[in-house]
């Protein structure tokens, strides 16, 4: 039995596509088991650039199996245009399997989240509106529509008619916008239903069958750590659960059954959207680093906020994670930069934190504690073993290795796959 799970240790962005999609390659089965099209993989192979959203990486190998779990929300307009891109580029696309159990958004889960976002004014989230957290509020308020419904006309007819009853009102009454006509949203889903069925099946039934034969499972989650809804920096977060922890809900498996857990990590740190940074850099460096590493959001095109890397989150989600190894990517960004710094813990007012704050109002006052390293000056893009990595490029990720408590497994020169040196196999 073999169950690797990947996840995000910072804010995401961490190049988490590239590292499943290199091991995918191993892989029987690769699992997304939460959030939806507001999370993005950047995967390049043989020179050509593939933007996913909502499929998992591994549709780029042929022969897998590729499940999106029951965590996740699903946009149905978005996976088929996802479906049709990876099509029309010659990508078998066969091997999709889609939880009956993951739920639907729906047009007034786009506007809301558009409408909710404005109504905040300087407190907003930062959302990429695409109707993920109002999809996973109607979830909990249980009155969401599953993929199970969306295949049941009737039984999806029924409950459009009673949500937008009630979605139109609270639109109009509150936010004073026009709601939806329920033939037109009817006949659009309908529609949807009829090109998703031939993937939809029980997940869970996959995913627990394939473990039990002995195969090589891989479950990525989207965005991260810190963006988690329970454990991240709240309320900048996503709503449900990018940690460890989240694929056996997402995903339908217990606990026991997961093997080892892989923590990306970017060499340096950035986020996307609103809530405090303490390494953040507004200065000539992290515009380098920005432009460089091309840090602008997948999904959005938002430009991501940079800032050194911050070694007291990378030792925060190992602890909720239970991390094993590592995946350093983007390290090749820092080339040529003279003196690197790391931050390997914070200080308030005046005393060194022991956790990582859960108070927002605390983590905006805290003092980063850096350690600075010199850096190296060559490419390292070429390189192909660790031990041809420059001396200084090694002693950066060694010392955040002994920070952090957690051993390096894979280190990313680039983003192609062969631009990956493995430390430790993962299967």
């Amino acid at each position: 039995m073999s169950a690797v799970v990947v996840i995000g240790t910072q804010w995401g962005d961490e190049g988490k596509g590239k590292i499943v999609d290199f091991l995918a390659e191993k892989a029987d089965v690769v699992v997304r088991y939460q959030g939806g099209n507001n999370a993005g993989h950047t995967v390049m192979v043989g020179g050509n650039e593939f933007k996913l959203h909502l499929l998992p990486s591994g549709i780029l190998y042929p022969g897998k199996l590729c499940v999106v779990g029951n965590g996740v929300v699903i946009d149905p307009a978005v996976m088929i245009k996802e479906l049709r891109g990876m099509q029309e580029k010659g990508i078998d696309t066969s091997g999709l399997r889609v939880s009956n159990r993951a739920h639907v958004i729906m047009p007034y889960h786009r506007l809301l989240d558009e409408v909710e976002e404005e109504y905040r004014g300087e407190h907003k989230i930062g959302t990429t509106k695409r109707g993920i957290g109002p999809c996973y509020m109607d979830k909990n308020a249980r009155s969401g529509i599953r993929m199970v419904d969306l295949l049941d006309e009737k039984e999806f007819s029924e409950k459009l008619e009673r949500n937008l009853e009630a979605k139109n009102h609270l639109l109009r009454a509150v936010y004073g916008v026009e709601g939806f006509d329920y033939q037109q949203v009817k006949e659009e889903y309908l529609g949807y239903a009829e090109i998703l069925r031939p993937y939809v099946t029980d997940t869970a039934v996959v995913l627990n069958d394939a473990i039990s034969a002995g195969k090589k499972v891989l479950f990525e989650g989207a965005q991260a750590t810190l963006l988690d809804l329970d454990h991240g920096t709240y309320p900048y977060v996503t709503s449900s659960h990018p940690i460890a922890g989240g694929a056996c809900i997402g995903a339908g498996i217990g606990p026991k059954k997961i093997s080892k857990v892989i923590g990306v990590v970017k060499a340096y740190s950035t986020r996307v959207g609103e809530g405090p940074f303490p390494t953040e850099l507004k200065d000539e460096i992290g515009d380098l680093i920005r432009e460089r590493g091309r840090e602008y959001g997948t999904t959005t095109g938002r430009p991501r906020r940079c800032g050194w890397l911050d070694a007291a989150i990378v030792r925060y989600a190992g602890i909720l994670s239970g991390i094993d190894y590592m995946a350093i990517t983007r390290l090749d960004i820092l080339d040529g930069i003279k003196t690197l710094k790391l931050c390997v813990g914070y200080k308030y007012k005046g005393e060194v934190l022991k956790e990582f704050p859960a108070s927002l109002k605390v983590l905006a006052q805290v003092e980063p504690i850096y350690e600075e390293m010199p850096g190296w000056e060559e490419s390292i893009s070429a390189i192909r073993a660790y031990d041809d990595l420059p001396v200084n490029c090694r002693r950066y990720i060694e010392r955040l290795s002994e920070v952090v408590g957690i051993e390096i497994g894979i280190v990313s020169v680039g983003p192609r796959r062969d631009q990956t040196i493995i430390l430790h196999d993962m299967f």
